[in-house]
């Protein structure tokens, strides 16, 4: 019978700790009832009625959070910002532009392509001006 009650006891301190850890880090907006900080008195000092009265009371369900969900082509933060990315596209195209140009630029000072070091009739690269 003692083993019952020895079981009985450590179930009991789970729940009750895992009712003061579940009030605690619930955001404020989630508790009924009264504020977070009384619902977490409430828990400590009753142990296991605290944790029952916490879980069928002062949590809320999670409907709310189901409900806030909406599809992309409901939810109007999503819609607003695929002008967004548009206008991204657009400056990302200019940027391209740009350093397109830059480079560009920078093969016309050099007077056309790059040169390449000479090389010998074997294909190995010889001194530069001597041929051959």
């Amino acid at each position: 019978m003692a083993r019952v009650y020895l079981v009985l006891a450590l179930l009991a301190v789970t729940f009750w700790v895992y009712s003061i850890v579940d009030c605690a880090l619930q955001p404020p907006t989630r508790h009924r009832g009264v504020s977070k900080p009384v619902w977490i008195l409430i828990v400590v000092f009753l142990p296991v009625v605290g944790g029952v009265l916490w879980f069928a009371i002062g949590r809320s369900r999670g409907r709310q959070g189901a409900a806030m969900f909406r599809a992309p082509d409901d939810d109007p933060e999503f819609l607003g910002s695929i002008g967004v990315m548009t206008d991204q596209e657009d400056r990302i195209r200019r940027l391209e532009q740009e350093l397109a140009a830059l480079d560009s630029e920078g093969d016309d000072t050099t007077g056309g392509p790059a040169a390449e070091p000479d090389a010998d009739a074997d294909g190995t690269p010889g001194p530069r001006g001597t041929h051959s």
